[in-house]
């Protein structure tokens, strides 16, 4: 991923959540990233969590997408 001090990770989990997550951002005018692992790690010939899709958002829209991503999938979120 280009820009890595740009972007920060909002969430990680099956891709059909990070899918949907995508459109509810986009819907709000947020520019998303997805990173998958598994796909990149078995290209390379080493492991990774199958199924965890990293999604990525800039640093100026994380904290409404953090607001969307908890209304969203709030079983996802713990609060420590």
């Amino acid at each position: 991923m280009s820009d890595d001090e740009s972007y920060k990770r909002v969430y990680t989990g099956p891709d059909t959540n990070v899918q949907y997550l995508q459109e509810l951002f986009e819907k709000s005018g947020i520019h998303s990233r997805v990173r998958n692992d598994f796909e990149s790690s078995i290209r390379a010939g080493f492991g990774a969590t199958p199924g965890q899709v990293l999604l990525f958002v800039f640093q100026k829209d994380f904290e409404e997408a953090v607001k969307i991503a908890k209304t969203t999938f709030s079983k996802d979120f713990t609060d420590e």
